[in-house]
């Protein structure tokens, strides 16, 4: 078995993600490569050093620059806040690492080309994490769109609503709130929770030609958490919009941080001129399957419990009628990555795949900020 030396960015809350993905893979999955957690990287070593020590990383760094420069270190996986994405993956990529990059890819489109291009002039694999493409309901539902099930798409929605950011005592900004923070995010709910939404869409449904959209910003001023100061927020709290596909269908895609009561409810229903399929995050190892070609008496919506040897990924797991969770996506998604090193394959979605989604993030904003319908570019 190969290794192939991990060096990994960040340690919040996708860091401890994406290690567990790393340390379980092996034991699940038959391959070629194994991950060897080299090395932890983020700015504070006492920090770093625990997240080490709870993961069984090697060692520490606290610059990200020294790490990329270490002749150790095969892949860098960034887990930071995105306005850091672009200049990290760039760095890694010209020092000739493998770079996995969390997502969105960029702050924007413009930031995201550059990556592109740089990543694809050296040829190195790469990856942005993706994860709900590797849920196996959801790659199921990939499977039966594929073979025909559901004929000509008609519809795709989809919804992923929040809480969290409710309350205006709430402030902005600094290691724990950086979503919150136009100038580290980028944008709010849309690169955070549509981006999601928007890579699932295309992935089942093919690519968006135009989109209009409305957003808000419910809250306009909170004090930032690194100046003190009340500032203006940037970002958008919530965001609605339609848009056209490439293959005809119509979508309807919302997203906000101001639903009560919900904590992270993503949902997506596709209907089809044959069969309609919709699948829910809170229960993500089923998929509903509706077949109008069914007999009459017998017609009506049915629960796939996914979990049998045959469906994606489950054979890898426990009997049938055992079900896994979020945590398994990471595992699957190392698993593919590490799959498609050894066969030398592009794996996806790659840094173009995800450009396509920055692409239509910027679109929305951009609808958003002026009302208007707004033809999405390609990649």
């Amino acid at each position: 078995m190969k290794n192939l030396n991990i060096g990994l960015i960040g340690y919040g809350f996708m860091g401890r993600a994406h290690s567990n993905g790393y340390r379980r893979v092996n034991n699940f999955f038959d391959l070629e490569y194994q991950p060897v957690l080299k090395a932890a990287c983020g700015r504070s070593k006492e920090q770093a050093e625990a997240f080490a020590k709870q993961w069984g990383y090697e060692s520490v760094e606290t610059d990200w620059r020294k790490l990329i420069e270490r002749d150790d270190i095969d892949a860098i996986d960034i887990c930071t806040p995105n306005n850091t994405h672009a200049e990290m993956a760039i760095a890694a990529a010209e020092a000739g690492k493998i770079v996995l990059c969390e997502k969105p890819l960029a702050l924007n489109a413009e930031q995201g080309a550059k990556m592109v291009e740089i990543i694809e002039k050296t040829g190195k694999p790469n990856g942005v994490w993706y994860n709900y493409r590797r849920v196996p309901a959801v790659t199921l539902a990939k499977q039966l769109i594929d073979d025909g099930k559901l004929g000509k798409i008609f519809h795709y929605r989809a919804n992923f609503l929040q809480d969290w950011t409710i309350s205006e005592d709430l402030p902005q900004g600094g290691a724990a709130l950086w979503r919150l923070d136009a100038a580290a995010a980028g944008s709010g709910v849309t690169g955070d929770l549509l981006a999601h939404c928007i890579d699932t869409a295309i992935w089942l449904n093919g690519g968006i030609s135009s989109v209009t959209a409305m957003t808000e910003t419910f809250i306009k001023e909170r004090k930032h958490n690194l100046t003190g100061k009340v500032e203006k927020v940037g970002i958008d709290d919530a965001c609605a919009f339609l848009c056209r596909f490439d293959n005809g269908s119509l979508g309807l895609f919302e997203s906000t941080r101001y639903a009560r009561g919900h904590k992270a409810l993503y949902t997506f229903e596709i209907n089809g001129e044959h069969a309609s399929i919709k699948w829910d995050l809170h229960d993500l190892h089923r998929l509903e399957y509706f077949d109008h070609r069914d007999e009459s008496r017998v017609r009506g919506w049915r629960s796939i419990h996914v979990t049998d040897g045959d469906m994606p990924y489950m054979g890898n797991w426990w009997v049938p009628g055992l079900q896994i969770g979020y945590e398994h996506s990471f595992v699957h998604q190392v698993a593919d990555f590490l799959t498609a090193l050894a066969k030398g394959e592009r794996f996806r979605p790659d840094f173009r795949d995800a450009q396509e989604t920055q692409l239509i993030c910027d679109a929305v904003l951009k609808s958003g900020a002026n009302g208007s319908w707004e033809n999405v570019a390609k990649p």
